[in-house]
């Protein structure tokens, strides 16, 4: 039996820029709107708690930095793929929303004149990101949930897990959702949709990412008839921990830190002298690559070989003041401590610059829907994005579409949801947890995250783009024969990894489908096969678009109103 309930404005998503979004809207609409928060984990325990480095924003024009210097930064970083009215709306709100926190209360790192800290950070050429030690986004989140209790008109679903998003004539409708706890299945009717449901990081087995970042949202809005935008753009952080992956904060570099090959030697100065550690992203992971698959790494476990993150210099002070929580990572997943020995890294999946598909404003092609941080695709990132430009997008477009959505809400009906609707998505749920195939769902996802690191990682040729394809199909075919073991209501862990399971391979085959036809190297997507980038051909963006048959590419130009492209050197 499925129960219905009615809110105006609906939050799927409680990270960063799920719970800027809600504030945003409560603070305008609050007193006219029913406003519901729904979140597939506790609140505190979104992926966004795990940033570490910091927020970038101009604070210092005084000291050198601009709006337009931070701007022309990322869409340089972007590799030209950035729509730069995006940018510019951008750089322009993040310091406000800097401000905004601190007023909130966020217990922002201080110099010693008492101002606000910024470090640097790859790809910025001024120390701009703002930073709480190198517990960014936990802090970052910890206020906007503290600020959040003082609105008592927020509905709260946690352990909620989104199974659908309704659509009728092209309006959003309502969506479906499992509460854990009870087992119940909840109908939730919306006047709007904001998806802020991250990214898809769990495509990778090697990843920074939490297990529960899998790509829901984008899953949702794909199903419903939204496309996806530069889905092939996937980032790889060059510090993932080995063997576990978890994020080496880039601030470690911003502070000073070395990498150093097996020969003693900071390699970087081969690839990028002029910025060496701080290069953007996508620079040093291919350098990083290169170095181990010409013998200057470590032997690493189960083939993760490594280079090493320098710290020593440092000195026991700084560490502890300035990368406290990196020091306990070290210690605690590699026995390591950072002020005696290097840490162990390499580049490992971290970040989609792709995602749904929004105009500058966040809405979607689908009327009455709204995508914001990671889940959504404005582009401000282009190719690759800048460290510290994330968690900035989070809260600049949580707040817009917290103001967009909001005010749709406030002045639109309520639309009526077929009943058909819900009760094809109930027996679709009901047809799966009682399916007695015999593929584990376990199984399958290990195969897919090998396939994903394999052929779909810093480096990337045709050849095995197509073999990866391939054998994702292969997994969709095997996918019709799961197994749901648990057959309970509560808590079924199950069933929700097999609903997890099925979004992350409609996403990966949107990721490879992409990343073969793009036939150039740009920015995080590195063909060698074809090593050079195309503005003739690929200055433009991808749109991927649900079909029977797998996904159908389209292509959109790039907004450019600044800078053209030139060639990128750091």
């Amino acid at each position: 039996m499925v129960e219905t309930v009615t809110h105006d404005l609906i939050i799927l998503g409680a990270g960063l820029a799920g719970l800027r979004a809600a504030l945003e809207a409560a603070r305008l609409y609050g007193k006219k709107l029913n406003i519901a928060i729904v979140s597939k984990v506790q609140l505190m325990r979104a992926h966004s708690v795990a940033a570490e480095g910091g927020t970038a924003a101009v604070l210092r024009p005084e000291e050198g930095d601009s709006l337009e210097l931070h701007a022309w930064d990322t869409v340089k970083g972007s590799d030209f793929l950035a729509d730069q009215d995006a940018v510019m709306l951008f750089v322009q709100e993040m310091p406000r929303e800097i401000l905004q926190l601190e007023h909130w209360g966020l217990p922002w790192s201080r110099r010693p004149d008492g101002y606000i800290a910024q470090r640097p950070f790859g790809g910025h050429s001024f120390p701009r990101a703002v930073f709480a030690a190198d517990k960014t986004g936990f802090f970052e989140m910890q206020t906007l949930y503290d600020t959040l209790q003082r609105h008592a008109d927020v509905t709260r679903y946690e352990e909620c897990f989104a199974t659908t998003i309704f659509v009728e004539d092209g309006r959003f409708r309502g969506l479906m959702a499992i509460e854990m706890r009870t087992g119940r299945l909840l109908a939730i009717r919306g006047k709007a949709l904001i998806i802020a449901t991250g990214g898809a990081g769990r495509l990778y087995g090697f990843t920074t990412y939490s297990q529960t970042v899998t790509g829901d949202g984008l899953a949702l809005a794909y199903r419903s008839g939204i496309p996806l935008k530069d889905m092939e753009f996937f980032q790889f952080h060059p510090t993932g921990l080995v063997p576990s992956g978890i994020l080496i904060t880039e601030a470690a570099r911003g502070e000073g830190g070395y990498l150093i090959n097996n020969k003693g030697e900071r390699f970087m100065e081969r690839y990028a002298p002029q910025r060496m550690e701080l290069a953007p992203r996508d620079i040093v992971s291919r350098s990083m690559i290169t170095e181990i698959e010409e013998g200057r790494g470590y032997p690493g476990p189960n083939g993760l070989d490594y280079l090493l993150l320098d710290l020593r210099h440092l000195g026991k002070e700084k560490i502890n003041e300035r990368l406290p929580f990196i020091r306990e990572l070290a210690i605690k997943f590699a026995g390591i401590d950072p002020i005696e020995e290097p840490i162990p890294v390499r580049p490992v999946s971290h970040y989609s610059m792709g995602g749904i598909h929004t105009d500058i404003r966040g809405a979607t092609p689908v009327e009455g829907i709204w995508a914001a941080g990671e889940a959504a695709c404005v582009s401000i990132h282009g190719a690759n994005r800048l460290g510290c430009n994330s968690t900035a997008e989070c809260l600049v477009w949580g707040k817009i579409t917290g103001e967009e959505a909001g005010r749709y809400a406030e002045s639109h009906d309520l639309l009526p949801l077929s009943s058909g609707l819900v009760e094809d998505e109930e027996r679709r749920l009901l047809s799966l947890l009682n399916q007695d195939g015999q593929e584990s769902p376990y199984a399958i996802r290990r195969e897919l995250q090998e396939i994903m690191d394999t052929y779909v990682g810093v480096f990337r040729t045709g050849e095995g783009l197509s073999t990866a394809l391939e054998r994702i199909k292969k997994l969709q075919e095997r996918a019709r024969r799961l197994r749901v073991q648990d057959k309970g209501r509560i808590y079924n862990t199950d069933l929700t990894t097999t609903l997890e399971l099925l979004n992350m391979l409609e996403i990966a085959e949107v990721v490879v489908a992409g990343a073969l036809a793009r036939t150039e190297s740009r920015g995080a997507h590195a063909r060698r096969d074809f090593p050079n980038r195309d503005d003739e051909r690929w200055l433009v963006h991808t749109l991927a678009y649900r079909t029977p048959e797998g996904p159908r590419l389209e292509y959109i130009p790039v907004r450019i109103t600044i800078w053209k492209p030139v060639e990128r050197k750091y």
